[in-house]
């Protein structure tokens, strides 16, 4: 295995410069027994592609095609999940650049995603059936947009911050639980 891969014990995530957000999701994928390995960003210049922005997990799920997955940590300030509406999806270009340069690297076999985490702002919140993660006293919801879909739909959000976004009725689209990816 590659250096700037690191894979875990079964407990609890280990600190190797993951924010809250990488964090989180590490512990559910951990507490829904999906195997993965996480990259640590520090050694990723050992397997020769260190120009690429690097991503943070690789899934397998069971039976599947790999996903080679690029987590974004968002705060969800809204009252409901009804219409997922309030749903912050910008991530950077070197982020689309990235998984695009991944995916190819990887080749079939593998799908390159963003897996969209947000963190739940407020006390009462209805989550409209859809599951949600407790974690160190916050909680988080998963999505996950396949890197494809993103493409064919963003649009260009700030083009001096270098950052694309999904329209609102393309995230509703395209996003689906992290539940659903598993099945």
């Amino acid at each position: 295995m590659p250096s700037f891969l690191r894979s875990f014990d079964g407990g609890r995530m280990k600190n190797f410069h993951l924010n809250d957000y990488e964090r989180a999701f590490g512990n559910w994928l951990i507490d829904n027994r999906v195997n993965y390995i996480a990259v640590d960003e520090q050694k990723r210049a050992a397997f020769g592609h260190s120009n690429f922005k690097s991503f943070d997990y690789l899934l397998n799920l069971s039976g599947q095609q790999t996903i080679i997955a690029e987590v974004k940590g968002r705060a969800f300030k809204g009252t409901s999940f009804a219409k997922l509406a309030g749903f912050e999806c910008w991530v950077g270009t070197e982020d689309v650049d990235g998984l695009t340069q991944w995916q190819e690297v990887f080749g079939s076999g593998h799908t390159a995603a963003f897996i969209f985490a947000y963190r739940i702002e407020n006390v009462d919140v209805d989550f409209d059936g859809r599951e949600v993660y407790d974690f160190n006293g916050k909680k988080y919801v998963f999505f996950c947009v396949k890197l494809g879909d993103y493409r064919k739909f963003m649009k260009v959000r700030s083009p001096s911050w270098k950052t694309v976004t999904l329209p609102a009725e393309k995230f509703r689209q395209c996003a689906v639980q992290m539940q659903s990816v598993m099945v």
